[in-house]
């Protein structure tokens, strides 16, 4: 990867690690369909002059099926997903969940594209589950793990293999297409089917500024900026290594719920991000370790 791919997929972990800060600042008053519902509305009426030129559009009506797909997949059901679970659960432990998705495109892709996987990359992905493993081991005790949120932990399950899906889904069908488009596309479609049951689902009592304010984050950075980003790194350097970026979501999820929520973080989560990142860089090929021959020929 490139220096300003490298770049990306900071920033992408910066964004996308925010969106929990916001959905937990967001749920509790306008719930998980509403924040859902208006996080994809907003999206979309923020992406809409990004398709200014008739070329974008012509793309558009070509591809609309696929691109209604990808928003179902990459936008309407995670962000519903995600929105209930952040009723229940801190910022920092739904955002710990994301990093089981690059597991889930490697092994799909490996499956279903046919990638191939060299040794660098298995050990990335298995030392990023190691991180993972350990970032779980350290929010056992701080009592969100319990039976009360397990149903909070499957959605954010659910909305990881939607991600898996939508990312190699888009990579194969929609290839030749501008990122702005899948990006803008894929948000129309998402709130074309989310907001009637955003209106039947709208809070009785009007949400306060902080809500609004979280909802405009969730909208504008986190998702129409974040998505140009994700889908135009996607055409660059493919799925397995474009959702290395769910690596890094924990590390900020963790870091802004710390610094805005005052969520606690024990040595235990602290020393996963640490080898999270360190997943990061072999799966990117930002470390590059000498393996034995004989393992690379096995991969």
């Amino acid at each position: 990867m490139r220096k300003s791919d490298i770049a990306v997929l900071l920033a992408l972990g910066a964004l996308w690690g925010a969106s929990f800060l916001f959905m937990r600042m967001g749920a509790g008053a306008f719930g998980g369909m509403a924040l859902a519902g208006l996080r994809a509305i907003g999206a979309a009426l923020c992406s809409i002059p990004l398709l200014a030129s008739r070329r974008r559009l012509a793309q558009l009506r070509a591809h609309w099926r696929p691109l209604a797909v990808v928003g179902l997949a990459n936008s309407a059901l995670p962000f519903v997903l995600f929105s209930y679970a952040a009723q229940s659960l801190p910022a920092g432990v739904s955002a710990i969940s994301d990093a089981i998705a690059p597991l889930l495109v490697a092994a799909s892709g490996w499956l279903w594209l046919g990638e191939r996987l060299d040794a660098a990359r298995i050990v990335g992905l298995v030392v990023g589950l190691a991180g993972v493993v350990w970032l779980v081991a350290g929010t056992l005790g701080l009592g969100h793990a319990g039976p009360a949120s397990g149903w909070a932990m499957a959605a954010c399950g659910g909305a990881n293999v939607c991600y898996a899906f939508g990312a190699h889904y888009s990579q194969r069908r929609l290839r030749d297409v501008a990122p702005l488009v899948v990006a803008t596309g894929s948000q129309l479609a998402a709130a074309t089917m989310l907001l009637p049951l955003t209106v039947w689902r709208w809070p009785a009592r009007t949400p306060a500024l902080p809500a609004w304010l979280a909802a405009f984050g969730l909208a504008a950075a986190c998702t129409t900026l974040a998505y140009v980003l994700f889908y135009r790194l996607l055409a660059r350097v493919g799925a397995t290594r474009s959702m290395a970026v769910l690596y890094l979501i924990p590390v900020f999820g963790v870091l802004w719920g710390l610094v805005f929520l005052h969520e606690p973080v024990t040595l235990a989560m602290a020393g996963g991000c640490a080898v999270i990142l360190l997943g990061v860089a072999l799966t990117t090929g930002l470390l590059h370790p000498r393996l034995p021959v004989a393992a690379a020929e096995e991969a």
